[in-house]
């Protein structure tokens, strides 16, 4: 099966950090903020612009490096950039709304990825107190 579709990128991450970062949202679709204010956590989904290459989208296992424990995992059973559609997630606080530039806090994207999209962090639809995980993921960051 052959499915493609098109990507639109909304805006860009003009700076990174994890106490302060911006993302700019393209005039286009800064409408879409509206609202975003009531919020005090976003999702942000943002593209890996540094591993978009046939090598890096080819990667089906890793050994997660940020987190202590050496184990081999797939992909899609860890956060590694390295992946077929390299798409990064991250919740982040938002500090502040100026025009269509989001401040935000705990921004884990590089200067100069392109934003994918961004969603409403809900925490009766976004956070499950019993999830299950590997014990590996414990040890290391918040990623």
């Amino acid at each position: 099966m052959d499915v493609k579709g098109e990507l639109r990128f909304i805006g860009v991450v003009e700076k990174a950090g994890e106490e302060e970062g911006k993302i700019r949202i393209f005039p286009e679709f800064c409408a879409g903020l509206k609202g975003i204010d009531g919020f005090s956590h976003l999702i942000i989904l943002y593209w890996i612009h540094l591993r978009d290459n046939e090598e890096e989208r080819r990667t089906l296992r890793v050994f997660p490096r940020k987190h202590e424990v050496h184990v081999e995992t797939g992909v899609f059973a860890c956060r590694s950039p390295s992946r077929p559609n390299p798409i990064g997630l991250c919740v982040v606080e938002l500090l502040k709304i100026e025009g269509c530039v989001l401040t935000v806090k705990e921004l884990d994207a590089f200067v100069e990825s392109p934003i994918v999209d961004i969603k409403p962090y809900i925490p009766r639809a976004d956070s499950i107190p019993s999830a299950r995980v590997p014990d590996w993921t414990w040890h290391g960051p918040k990623t």
